[in-house]
């Protein structure tokens, strides 16, 4: 297509330059793509990128203009290294199917003229404005999906299509947009709701990115709700500048600590992971027939792209279908056309990164009860299928662990999972709150009233611990009348947490003296024997609670240190008369 651009564009377009800004997988720190962003147009005259456009539009140039563009950003693209194994972002304007001069087949003949693979090119669409009436986002999204090109949603959440274009239109990937995870570590609203349109793309088959993360915080929020790509300024700023482009980046790496979170999920899930070959989307039909007769025992396959990222399932009976109706298998291996004929059979599967965590993994098999199970990939490619039976055994391995490492008392996690959190929180560079528990008084009350009843005592005090500590702290019973809560501490949130822990002695302070009978709660004291064989007064029961305050500063937070601190800080509570004391390790 030849441009019929006036000179005034063609000016315009030589000031005009391209940035790009990384999108890295979540878990691996590695890139994944770029977005191709316009920069210089305030040196053209206009204040934003969208009045550009504007312009173009009125002068009904925007289709003609936009192709000069994709051309300028794939000659710059392709000068990034390594570029042959990243995808290319770039984002389309709605309005381009109304241009009189739009035709097919253009971008193609870029694609072939710089050598770049149609599948390393995603465009991205975003639907935070409104579409004309002359034109649809739907109808933009199938008109790139029909010429096999890998389609992205922007700003998913804030538009005015949401939903409704995931289920009419479905795109391989959607980025979430900054609202959503702007602080989303501190706003259960926005973790909900993130993780609800994390889980049904997933459930889809399409992927997420977390666009405009800016703070590691926010990034673990997003890994751990599910997300497969980040994309912002925590990584990187878009630059003009390629070779500022890396293939990793070594300060996500430091922050995501792979080496560490990897190991205790990655070696259960490889245990179970079936490796099985998939099938390529443009296989012969008469092939993928084949295989089913000569695979009997298989009724699902899973189908990747040619750049060997997943697309979906393939199921046996889908094929059957075809083959025992009229004409149907005539059909199926018609040959007369070259559009893949399997990717009309292909049914959305779950997709998850194989370093993603195993909650992760039970949560998203969970949430959808028709799930066949779930495609795992290794950075992005194909790398094996977890099956119904393979996940549901990680469950019952998860709760017999869970089971054999919990107290058998108050059913909270023992003395292992304790020292996991410790090492974990040594080796971690985060700010966190430790407190150990230890019920005031309680011998006394157990000789006097009974081991059962001593029971009942240990038990309502965990009972306090689930339902009025936030769900984020990590609760514990060491053993006996000792417990142990921890919890990661972020900019905002520690007042509000050592309130939560203050509130704990209070309450059970009032709820235990409904463990005594009434002359005994009139005194305020029990009568029993010491240590010493001596009868004297004892208090009621309370608690002691020694807070340890670990900053992102300390460097001694080794966990002989830690533990040496907290029994030093709990000889101090007792003696104080809130029952609480506290300390920063420096």
């Amino acid at each position: 297509m030849k441009s019929n651009l006036p000179k005034k564009w063609i000016q315009n377009l030589r000031v005009l330059d391209v940035a790009f800004q990384p999108i890295l997988n979540i878990h691996t720190g590695k890139i994944f793509a770029v977005e191709a962003l316009l920069r210089n147009y305030e040196e053209v005259g206009f204040s934003s990128i969208f009045e550009l456009f504007d312009e173009v539009y009125k002068d009904n140039l925007l289709y003609s203009f936009d192709l000069k563009l994709r051309k300028k950003a794939l000659k710059k693209f392709i000068t990034i290294d390594g570029y042959e194994n990243i995808k290319l972002f770039y984002n389309l304007d709605n309005r381009l199917l109304e241009m009189p001069d739009f035709s097919n087949g253009n971008t193609n003949k870029l694609l072939k003229r710089f050598n770049v693979d149609r599948n390393s090119v995603c465009f991205e669409i975003s639907e935070r404005y409104e579409v004309s009436n002359n034109s649809n986002m739907q109808e933009i999204l199938n008109h790139y999906k029909d010429e096999k090109f890998c389609i992205a949603i922007d700003d998913f959440g804030v538009g005015y299509s949401g939903y409704k274009l995931l289920y009419e239109c479905k795109p391989n990937i959607i980025k979430i947009d900054r609202f959503f995870l702007s602080g989303i570590q501190n706003d259960i609203k926005k973790k909900v709701m993130t993780r609800s349109i994390t889980h049904l793309a997933i459930q889809l088959g399409i992927k997420v990115i977390a666009e405009g993360v800016e703070t590691k915080e926010e990034l673990f929020a997003c890994r751990d709700i599910g997300c497969h790509f980040i994309q912002g300024y925590l990584v990187q700023k878009p630059t003009t500048k390629t070779a500022e482009i890396l293939t990793e980046y070594p300060h996500i790496l430091d922050i995501l600590n792979i080496e560490k979170r990897v190991i205790d999920s990655n070696y259960q899930v490889e245990t179970y992971l079936d490796k099985k070959a998939p099938l390529c989307v443009d296989t012969d039909m008469n092939l993928v027939l084949e295989y089913f007769r000569k695979n009997p025992q298989t009724d699902l396959i899973p189908v990747v792209n040619s750049d060997n990222e997943p697309l979906g399932i393939l199921y046996e009976s889908k094929i059957k279908e075809f083959v025992y109706s009229p004409y149907g298998r005539s059909l199926i291996i018609n040959n007369g056309t070259k559009n893949s004929k399997l990717k009309n059979l292909i049914l959305p599967c779950g997709i998850t990164e194989i370093n993603c965590n195993i909650s992760t993994i039970i949560e998203l098999f969970s949430n959808n009860p028709e799930s066949s199970g779930i495609i795992m990939t290794n950075n992005s490619k194909y790398y094996g299928f977890l099956s119904v039976r393979a996940i549901i055994s990680i469950i019952n391995e998860q709760n017999l662990l869970y089971a054999r490492e919990q107290n058998p008392l108050t059913k909270l996690p023992g003395n292992a999972m304790i020292e996991r959190y410790l090492s974990d929180v040594s080796m971690s560079k985060n700010s966190y709150i430790l407190c150990y528990f230890d019920l005031d008084n309680f011998k006394a009350f157990n000789d006097v009233y009974g081991f059962r009843n001593g029971d009942r005592a240990i038990i309502l005090f965990a009972d306090i611990l689930r339902k009025n500590l936030p769900q984020e702290f990590f609760k514990a019973h060491i053993g006996g009348d000792d417990f142990f809560v921890g919890v990661e501490l972020n900019e905002d949130s520690e007042p509000a947490y050592i309130k939560n822990i203050s509130d704990i002695v209070s309450k059970f302070r009032d709820d235990a003296r409904e463990l005594y009978s009434k002359e005994d709660k009139e005194n305020g004291y029990i009568i029993a024997t010491d240590r010493d064989c001596n009868k004297k007064k004892f208090a009621l029961l309370t608690t002691s609670a020694s807070l340890v305050i670990i900053r992102d500063t300390t460097n001694k937070r080794n966990i002989e240190n830690i533990n040496e601190i907290l029994s030093i800080q709990k000889k101090v509570a007792k003696q104080d008369i809130n029952h609480i004391s506290m300390s920063t390790i420096l």
